[in-house]
């Protein structure tokens, strides 16, 4: 490839290159091998877990900076350059989050708060469809703590509304909620991408999502990604350029990148 500049791909996992249910991506693993042999540096920028990324990593069998729990920490950039760090954390820890959640939120609404880390290993195995290491290794959380709302959609407002003005948020993702930092996917994106500068300034930057917690990388990227998700209303999205995929993940996941890669005139 002749390099009029470099391309950074940073994507969400689940439901996006990973097939939703499942989580497996064979159909597309060669694809992206191909594609780091081409020098397109690919982040995933997920709400998993360290040991979850980890996983898919060695399934991939290739090692790949990353971006976990919503952006609470990034790992790996010294692989894209020797004088980049290897690990930031960007969020306080969860147990300093919790304890903020408590004394701040009023009763009513945190008794409608279900932590799954509250619930029996049954209930957990239902709601985030893993289990065995899967499990354990979904629920070893440093920054984030995953619940279910058993309230309606003003509540819902008025919880994330006290979380904010408590410098904490609430992500949602596809199957639950993630009470988090003040932290989020496009801060860490921008963080890695401030890092990136110091030794390239011709950057493009794909995102590729299928939720709503990627809307806003979506928007903070060249060239916007959407995989095909029927759980919620695609055409309500507002986000210039968007590609979107006629299928589902994994497959969804390289249609879209395939796209991308045209719209830059990338040619290998």
């Amino acid at each position: 490839m002749s390099k009029k500049f470099s391309i950074i791909i940073f994507t969400d996992l689940d439901g996006s290159l990973l097939h939703r249910d499942n989580f497996k991506f064979d159909e597309i693993k060669n694809f992206i091998k191909d594609l780091i042999t081409k020098e397109i540096i690919i982040i995933p920028n997920t709400s998993k877990t360290d040991k979850e990324i980890e996983e898919f990593l060695n399934e991939l069998g290739s090692e790949l900076p990353f971006i976990s729990e919503n952006g609470a920490s990034i790992h790996g950039l010294n692989l894209i350059n020797k004088n980049f760090p290897n690990k930031m954390i960007l969020s306080r820890d969860k147990k300093e989050l919790i304890k903020i959640f408590y004394s701040k939120v009023p009763d009513k609404l945190k008794n409608k708060c279900n932590f799954i880390f509250n619930m029996n290993e049954e209930r957990q195995i239902d709601i985030l469809g893993l289990k065995d290491n899967y499990l354990k290794n979904a629920l070893d959380r440093k920054y984030t703590i995953p619940f279910l709302f058993d309230g309606n959609k003003i509540e819902k407002n008025e919880l994330s509304k006290i979380l904010k003005l408590n410098s904490l948020t609430m992500q949602e993702g596809g199957r639950v909620l993630n009470l988090g930092d003040n932290t989020n996917k496009v801060k860490s994106m921008n963080q890695v991408l401030k890092i990136y500068r110091k030794i390239e300034n011709k950057i493009k930057v794909i995102a590729v999502g299928d939720n709503l917690n990627d809307l806003d990388m979506l928007r903070n990227s060249d060239i916007p990604c959407l995989v095909f998700n029927d759980q919620f209303k695609q055409d309500q999205i507002n986000i210039d350029n968007l590609i979107v995929s006629n299928k589902p993940s994994p497959e969804g996941w390289s249609d879209v990148i395939k796209t991308a890669l045209v719209k830059l005139s990338y040619k290998d």
